[in-house]
């Protein structure tokens, strides 16, 4: 299996990029692919003492800006770090792809370099969020901002089939995020979709209140992009606000100092559940491989356990589940 990863996205890159995949071959034994400035990737590595001799490196002169339009990508197919991973995916070089560069780059990079599978409308953006029981499939944090309720269905299939295969979550429970449970809530893209998934095949399990996503009651949470950004960056956020608080009720002097000794083991577990870097990154769902969207400010760990991602959408087969599932689809839901 070989693995291409673009060693210029991200803000760590590309040494942070090259620390990730030095223990993803140690540890996983998976070809890795790296693309971008084939001298300043070298010097990197020789600086840091990382050998990358096992490694093959792509060149490419520029890297897409997380500023420039997203549509720029397609521009510098032959340029910039991205969309030369995306091509060499799209030629068959590599099994899967792995940036933590600009997300718009790479949604666009991938539906019009890597291509999406056939009958899919839209990739998608699937993050995994921890929950109380274990993680969610938040499908679309983002990328998609305007959907069809046919869109929603597609998304539901594509996250139950990672779910299952990847997580190992038997018949994963689907919800809608809406604003109430009653069918008949939202507007009329969550009044539709909530029929459409009724006949779909997933294990829908009606809607999902926002206040519900901890709970760990459901292991898909479908909605549009615009609403799963939204929720997304909330989670974060408040993710963020917990980790502090915590410090703070630990560090206020002696006692609780001593308090905080005393369950430090729970603390651990809880920082490790709510760490980003453990899962490694976000899904692109509905391209024709396996594409995983790094966070920004990944470091190795983070880097690593994106290429473990990759590799196991691969070996779990999720491509294929994928396209099973959609070319059984009555007409009305396509």
């Amino acid at each position: 299996m070989n693995i291409i990863v673009d060693a210029f996205g991200g803000d760590n890159a590309p040494l942070e990029v090259i620390k990730g995949c030095r223990m993803a071959r140690k540890k996983l034994g998976t070809n890795i692919t790296l693309t971008g400035n084939k001298d300043e990737i070298k010097k990197t590595a020789a600086e840091n003492g990382i050998d990358i001799s096992d490694m093959e490196i792509v060149h490419a002169e520029s890297v897409i800006d997380i500023h420039e339009e997203p549509t720029e990508i397609l521009k510098s197919q032959n340029g910039c770090s991205m969309a030369v991973g995306l091509k060499l995916l799209k030629e068959d070089k590599g099994d899967a792809f792995v940036s933590a560069g600009s997300t718009g780059a790479l949604v666009v990079g991938s539906t019009f370099i890597a291509k999406r599978i056939k009958g899919i409308k839209r990739a998608v953006l699937a993050p995994i969020l921890p929950t109380a029981t274990g993680h969610v499939m938040l499908t679309d944090g983002g990328a998609n901002v305007d959907c069809r309720p046919e869109m929603l269905v597609q998304f539901a299939i594509m996250a139950s089939a990672y779910m299952e295969k990847v997580m190992g979550i038997k018949n994963p429970k689907v919800g809608l995020i809406n604003v109430g449970g009653e069918e008949t809530k939202g507007r009329e893209l969550e009044i539709e979709a909530y029929k459409l998934l009724q006949q779909a095949p997933v294990n829908f399990c009606g809607n999902l209140e926002a206040r519900d996503l901890p709970g760990g009651n459901f292991d898909v949470a479908v909605t549009d992009g615009f609403t799963g950004n939204v929720v997304l960056k909330l989670y974060e956020g408040m993710g963020s606000f917990f980790a502090g608080k915590l410090k703070d009720i630990f560090s206020g002097g002696v006692l609780s100092k001593l308090s905080a000794m005393m369950v430090m083991g729970k603390i651990k577990d809880f920082k490790k559940q709510m760490d980003y870097t453990e899962e490694g990154g976000a899904v692109l769902m509905g391209i024709a491989k396996p594409v995983i969207k790094a966070h920004g400010s990944s470091d190795a760990k983070a880097f690593y356990n994106a290429v473990r991602q990759a590799k196991a959408c691969v070996d779990g087969g999720v491509t294929e589940t994928i396209i099973k599932s959609i070319e059984t689809l009555p007409e009305g839901i396509k």
